[in-house]
């Protein structure tokens, strides 16, 4: 409760705030674990005065003022300190004395937290209704035309190539007059995205790392992670795992000094490297690792100062055109590793990327080209990014892998899609369905910490603070008191879990395809939907 305070234009009460703490008074017993967890200071212990009447019948001809003190839980109504609904204070209470509660109205606080001529920065997600991918449904089941294959008895492989494909007569070429050909990898098509050490907390970060591994070794599967822009951590680069890792390269170059003095003492390839030009939750913009989060270890890392924020430019500013990327910056690479590892670019979902791919094809360097969506998540994104710039991922890998067929290169250059792909929990069908409109392989980020480390955030604003290194999970965040509280065995063992169960979904899918041997990449006649617009678009059935 205040008091004597000023109420000017900009006072709020709590009951502006987007998210408002409801506190019982009778449950608690000020054991404070509430106040210690929060991770954005919402709450505070304070002292409450009440004033206590005397209703007697016989009462003294002069009234008496009498108060009672107890001491609670108060809200701040400051916008710098505004309740992120994360519940964190909720999972710590021993006597459910304490919950965020969502206001009834929408985004109350967008004005007064812009207040000071900044912008409001929403790490995170981007708010957007259920994209296209959810409504499509899988309609062509063999049943007794074709042999259709049981997902629990049959053996199937579930693999894609990452890597220049070219026709035995292009290879035969190549050998005979430079004794090469493009370097290709048999991995498996869902693959952990791009997501930096800084960006993730260095228990995160591990605990991926550690799941891939165990994928790997002892389950044989060929899973891959990109490491994203940032570079890692130098035992990384010097071990035997490093195979199971695509390297990136990006637009502010972090990270490669340490890369590049480590070539040397590399024990293993990586399985790739991959060039980021854009990314689907802030296309045509840089990035951005605030101060919170650049601590000695990330600097040591980057090669910058301590504490100083790191903006990307928004796109490599030595590179003015596609057909100077391939010459300087792929073919640089593929240098860099004696021509052995293969070499991608990366770009945001965009009506531009149809001419990205066709420079592509002209070029024997080029190993794949990855696209990323408009409903990828990202911490280093501003609202007007996230909300209003990009491409759907459907449509625009549908252009790119008609664009291929139509060149007779369908099967040369490897599609990646990746962009809000199982953001409502439907990974194994969102996955699958992209791969019929033409994708080789997903890519996947958001979901992986969702279902690895249980990020709490969500698409109606809960939590979404990825950028200020203040994540109640510890997921994104490098304050140790904060990332402590994330398990790196508890985190690889959800990875595994992740992909065993998506391993198994899959199967499921493609089964009655009659498919066992390779995946269904463009079998765009397996796929329907009930809406005409986008039956068109996409070239596949309309059904109702």
């Amino acid at each position: 409760m205040q008091t004597n305070t000023a109420i000017t234009p900009s006072t709020l009460s709590v009951k502006d705030l987007p998210w408002q703490i409801d506190w019982s008074k009778d449950k608690c017993t000020i054991c404070g674990r509430c106040v210690a967890v929060c991770p954005v200071h919402a709450i505070e212990l304070g002292v409450f005065r009440k004033r206590v009447v005397d209703a007697r019948i016989n009462l003294p001809a002069k009234p008496s003022t009498d108060f009672t003190i107890y001491y609670g839980i108060r809200q701040k109504t400051d916008p710098a300190y505004a309740c992120i609904g994360c519940g964190m204070c909720n999972m710590v209470c021993p006597n459910g004395a304490i919950m965020p509660m969502r206001s009834d109205e929408n985004d109350k606080l967008r004005f007064h937290i812009d207040r000071g001529g900044q912008p409001r920065r929403r790490g995170g997600r981007r708010n957007a209704t259920d994209g296209i991918l959810d409504r499509i449904k899988f309609m062509r089941i063999s049943m007794l035309t074709d042999p259709a294959l049981d997902a629990g008895r049959h053996e199937f492989e579930l693999r894609t190539l990452l890597g220049r494909v070219l026709p035995p007569e292009e290879n035969l070429r190549h050998q005979s007059e430079n004794g090469w050909i493009p370097p290709v990898r048999e991995i498996y098509p869902l693959m952990i995205g791009s997501m930096s050490f800084g960006a993730l907390s260095p228990t995160m970060w591990e605990g991926l790392q550690l799941g891939v591994t165990y994928l790997n070794e002892e389950l044989k599967m060929p899973v891959r992670i990109c490491t994203g822009e940032g570079g890692c951590p130098p035992r990384l680069l010097r071990s035997r795992f490093l195979k199971y890792v695509i390297l990136q390269i990006a637009s502010g170059y972090f990270g490669w000094d340490e890369i590049i003095h480590s070539l040397p003492h590399m024990k293993e390839d990586p399985c790739a490297i991959e060039i980021k030009y854009g990314q689907g939750a802030k296309p045509g913009d840089g990035g951005l690792l605030m101060w919170y989060k650049v601590n000695s270890l990330i600097a040591a890392i980057r090669g910058v100062p301590a504490g100083v924020s790191l903006p990307s430019p928004p796109t490599h500013q030595t590179k003015y055109s596609i057909e100077e990327a391939v010459a300087k910056m792929i073919q640089s690479m593929y240098m860099a590793w004696g021509f052995r590892v293969p070499v991608y670019p990366k770009i945001s979902a965009t009506s531009t990327a149809l001419a990205v791919l066709n420079n592509l094809t002209r070029n024997q360097y080029a190993a794949g080209l990855a696209i990323d969506g408009e409903d990828g998540g990202t911490g280093a994104a501003y609202n007007v990014s996230m909300n209003h710039m990009g491409h759907p991922i459907a449509s625009n890998i549908r252009d790119c892998y008609l664009n291929l067929v139509r060149l007779g290169a369908q099967n040369e250059i490897p599609l990646f899609a990746g962009g809000g792909v199982g953001k409502n929990g439907n990974l194994a069908a969102n996955a699958a369905a992209l791969i019929m409109l033409g994708a080789s392989g997903i890519q996947i980020g958001k979901y992986a910490m969702q279902a690895a480390a249980g990020c709490l955030g969500s698409e109606r604003d809960r939590c979404n603070i990825c950028n200020i290194g203040l994540c109640p999970k510890g997921i994104t965040s490098q304050d140790p008191r904060l990332y402590r509280r994330l398990n790196v065995d508890d985190v690889a063992q959800r990875v595994v879990d992740l992909y065993l169960s998506f391993d198994t979904e899959l199967k499921k899918i493609v089964a009655p395809l009659g498919r066992s041997t390779s995946l269904p990449i463009g079998m765009s006649d397996a796929l329907g939907i009930d809406d005409y617009n986008a039956a068109e678009r996409l070239h596949i059935k309309y059904v109702v």
